[in-house]
């Protein structure tokens, strides 16, 4: 049985970033990427809070991640409950853990131990060890194999920061220096090895070592060489691959395309079936499924990978807008994006984007003639939250040119009614076509 009295007013912190694609793990950017350094920052940081709080929460030892980067709301969107939250201090990272400590003891704190989330070892075994060692000690540092250290713990406020080569391997040793000068009883702990290059990625990750794409764009064509070159250079980016599902085309959609750096992959005809093909074929760990007549928005991974921060977050889209200007169409655009933003309800010009996890676990697209992007959001919103990016993905507004704007409207809101009422999707295909071919 745990004795809660022991660990009575102790506090565990950690260090973190939120992460930002192109701001964390940057040593790891080329190895795989700003996406792929990013997310991985993400994991780990999960990894260690759940150790942490698996050790700490039944003993009633205070959980703290002290970050820097994001705002309290992103953090408790990303991170959740069962811990506290604060800002790092400004200053070097001798300063910022220095005041870390300085405000836990002020709180009236006994033990107080500090770790960063580079140290996929990390067992809650580590941290029995030096909660335990600060009752006979004054400083227990875990040395981490760089030279510096991965834990470190004191009774009281210290002066062990100032001073220090931070970044380099001589930051144990000058650490361990200033704690016998000032006559510290000292426990070192188990060697670990920080995630800081590309080779401590390979010995200790290696399911994530070497570049990948994050996301997998998949763009279903069917005679799209007008629009198709277009689509992908919007999507261009070193973290991105480009998946065109051709459904037959007999224009140069296939040269095109090759042309602009997308692998191309042949398909029935069918934009369920060819999305669904797309996706199976894919590597990246979230799909984003792109209309070839629609262009992303300039810094669109950005906006992918906050929304999916959310762990409740199971899928995102962009706002609507076409390259018309009318007041009819900005009319059309605004209530599209009302109906997308509180009604969780993204068509697929929209650009949805799902964990590949998740798109798999529903079944992916169902194979229906017609709305399958509505009917996979439905399965969605089961799962969890259906956001909305603050960006546009403008799509061509030939559709609503060639039906004009109104019956084009008028037969998106028919499918939809439809699909809410569960008309059959072969039902719904018939009286689009009727309405489309008479209406043409």
């Amino acid at each position: 049985m745990i004795n809660h009295k022991e660990f009575q007013n102790d506090r565990l912190i950690i260090f973190g970033r939120y992460p930002v694609p192109g701001r964390v793990k940057t040593r790891l950017i080329p190895a795989i990427g700003p996406a792929g350094a990013a997310d991985l920052q993400r994991w780990l940081t999960e990894k260690t809070l759940a150790t942490a709080k698996a050790f700490a929460l039944p003993r009633w030892i205070d959980v703290e991640v002290c970050f820097e980067g994001g705002n309290e709301q992103k953090m408790r969107r990303w991170l959740g409950s069962g811990c506290s939250l604060s800002r790092q201090a400004p200053g070097d990272l001798g300063m910022r853990m220095y005041a870390a400590f300085l405000a836990a003891f002020q709180n009236g704190c006994r033990r107080v131990i500090l770790i960063g989330t580079d140290i996929p070892e990390l067992k809650t075994d580590h941290l029995g060890q030096a909660f335990g060692a600060l009752t006979e000690n004054d400083l227990v540092i875990g040395p981490s194999r760089d030279g510096g250290y991965w834990l470190i713990g004191l009774i009281r406020p210290a002066h062990l920061f100032e001073g220090i080569n931070w970044g380099t391997g001589a930051v144990l040793g000058q650490t361990l220096d200033l704690a016998n000068e000032q006559g510290f009883r000292v426990k070192e702990l188990d060697v670990l090895t920080d995630i800081d290059t590309a080779e401590d990625l390979k010995q200790l990750l290696p399911e994530w070592a070497g570049k990948r794409p994050y996301v997998s764009v998949t763009i279903p064509t069917l005679n799209e060489a007008a629009n198709i070159e277009t689509a992908i250079r919007s999507s261009l980016n070193e973290d991105v691959e480009i998946i065109v599902i051709d459904g037959g085309s007999t224009d140069d959609t296939v040269a095109r395309a090759m042309r602009a750096g997308a692998r191309v992959e042949m398909s029935s005809r069918g934009r369920a079936l060819q999305q669904n093909r797309g996706a199976a074929s894919a590597g990246g760990r979230v799909l984003l499924f792109l209309h070839a007549d629609s262009r992303l928005p300039t810094g669109y991974i950005n906006h992918v990978f906050e929304i999916l921060m959310d762990t409740e977050t199971v899928a995102g889209a962009f706002r609507f807008k076409t390259n018309l200007d009318s007041p009819l169409m900005n009319l059309i655009e605004l209530m599209t994006n009302i109906r997308s933003q509180y009604f969780k309800l993204p068509y697929g010009d929209q650009g949805l984007f799902i964990r590949k996890s998740i798109f798999e676990l529903v079944g992916g697209f169902p194979d229906v003639p017609i709305a399958e992007d509505l009917f996979l959001v439905r399965r969605l919103s089961k799962k969890g939250r259906i956001r909305i990016a603050s960006v546009h993905v403008v799509t061509s507004g030939r559709r609503w040119q060639t039906l004009g704007l109104f019956r084009t409207t008028l037969i998106n809101q028919v499918i939809l009614a439809g699909c809410c009422l569960g008309i059959s999707p072969s039902t719904l295909s018939s009286l689009y076509q009727v309405y489309r071919i008479k209406n043409v």
